[in-house]
Order: structure tokens, then sequence, then C-alpha cells
């Protein structure tokens, strides 16, 4: 049996934020949650890397990959996005906005 002695992986979220409270996936202007809700609709990364053609697989890779090992936060951040968009949505129908 042969072994491989691996030196450790360190994979940096390809993620930029703007405006704040904002991310955005790779060197593209797509939301992290689009990609998120994609991956969680059951799209693969190559139908997601389709869908948004500014996105590249790596970077699509990279993301769902840090969401399986740390689901937490981007579990957060996307339940903070769906309620600022709900908070949107009943300001605009009220005639708030």
């Amino acid at each position: 049996m042969t072994t491989v002695d691996f030196e450790p992986l360190t994979v940096s979220v390809p993620m930029w934020e703007e405006p704040a409270g904002v991310f955005r996936v790779g060197k593209s202007r797509v939301l992290l949650e689009l990609v998120l809700a994609a991956y969680l609709r059951g799209e693969s990364p190559e139908g997601i890397v389709r869908s948004y053609r500014s996105l590249t697989l790596v970077d699509v890779y990279a993301v769902i990959g840090c969401y399986l090992a740390n689901p937490t936060p981007f579990n957060n951040y996307l339940l903070q996005s769906e309620q600022q968009a709900e908070l949107i949505r009943t300001r605009i129908e009220s005639g708030q906005y």
C-alpha cells in the first residue's frame, strides 16, 4: 500500500461584498443567494454556470464546497436576504416605497 502525504490545503471563498451586506460570487456580479438557491433546488454546478455565464465552474464548486463544509453562516445569510426582500415587498405593496 502506498501512502501520500498531502500538505494542508486552504481554499479561499471566491466572493466579494458590494454594497455592504450583499455578496457576489467570483469576479461576477451574480449574487451569492442566487447560486445557493439554484444549488438547493437541485441544480448542478454545471447548470448554474449555464444559467449565469459570468460565473466559472471553479468558483461555483468552491462556493458550494464552503457551503457544505460550514452551512450555518450561509443559511443565516440566506435567511437575512429573504427577510430583507420580504420587507421591501411589503413596503412596495403598501405604497411606502
